[in-house]
């Protein structure tokens, strides 16, 4: 299981599940299954485990339980999948964001700056929209905008000018043709930085993860009972400002309204500090340096 993908702050996200053994939760990330065999390892013969991956690789790592289901389809649809197993509410909910080991380390996903693939970079294979359309049909203007708004990259409008320049030429089709087209923009000293912004823009674009992460986190709150918990992960300050501002406001952008008394109404709360991983666990695991885990709770009615 190691090899397809190390869970990062395992115990910590499940602990902040306050699993009951009778409990129902959802991983909405199954991936290599790390969270849910620990869910699992801690509920009892009544409890139920349903697990979300839209990536057909996923299916291999499937856990043969009578308690646990996997759904193949995006967690965006969440409440839809979760009413069809005929369940309107949960103990716990738990996402571990972003691009799982195994998506990177395989080469003709083309997730990755360190081989040369075709451009792709669909979480589902099924999908239309690749890294291939988004570099080569997206209009300069759009183009930069992806990259300014999701790689936070200030020369955004000369990468795009450039790829724009060169795709007129010829189509870009490669990995490595990307890099080499841009390495202009590529100082030895912030190379590897420089492309992984780069690359992390152009999958969030592919794969719409912002937008299906706002769509999941507003049906969290009525999903989950009174006392159930949101355990999340997050790997780059743009997820993560999503997960704070929704869990403090209720909201991705600007300020809740007050009522006449100067109280705002919001659906979530903060339990204790964000975590991060130890030093041990970072060393151990390199995906880990970036993680960040928000856990919340439904905001009881005055």
């Amino acid at each position: 299981m190691e090899e397809y993908h190390n869970p990062v702050l395992l115990k910590e996200s499940v602990d902040g599940l306050g699993v009951k053994p009778d409990g129902i939760y959802v991983d909405v990330t199954f991936g290599g299954g790390g969270h849910s065999r620990e869910i699992l390892s801690r509920l009892g013969d009544k409890g139920r485990l349903f697990a979300f991956d839209q990536d057909p690789d996923a299916q291999r790592n499937i856990i043969d339980d009578s308690r646990f289901v996997l759904i193949q389809e995006n967690f965006r649809y969440i409440s839809r999948f979760l009413r069809f197993y005929g369940v309107i509410k949960v103990d716990g909910i738990l996402g571990d964001l972003g691009v799982s080991s195994h998506q990177f380390n395989v080469a003709e996903r083309g997730f990755s700056t360190r081989f040369d693939a075709d451009l792709d970079m669909r979480m589902n294979k099924m999908d239309e929209l690749s890294a291939y359309k988004v570099v080569n049909t997206y209009s300069e203007k759009k183009l930069s905008d992806v990259l300014f708004q999701y790689g936070e990259l200030r020369n955004a409008r000369a990468l795009a000018a450039k790829i724009s320049e060169e795709r007129s030429v010829e189509r870009i089709v490669t990995s490595f043709r990307l890099k080499e087209v841009l390495q202009q923009f590529l100082p030895k000293a912030k190379e590897h930085k420089i492309l992984a912004q780069i690359f992390q823009a152009i999958r969030i674009e592919v794969n719409q993860e912002l937008e299906v992460l706002k769509k999941f986190l507003l049906q969290t709150p009525k999903l989950l009972n009174m006392d159930g918990r949101l355990s999340v992960i997050s790997y780059h300050s743009l997820e993560d400002r999503l997960v704070k501002r929704f869990i403090k406001n209720g909201l991705f952008e600007g300020e809740p309204e007050k009522d006449f008394y100067g109280n705002i109404d919001v659906p979530l709360k903060n339990i204790g500090k964000m975590i991060i991983p130890t030093h041990e666990e970072i060393k151990a695991n390199n995906r880990a340096r970036s993680a960040k885990l928000r856990i919340a709770t439904p905001k009881k009615k005055k």
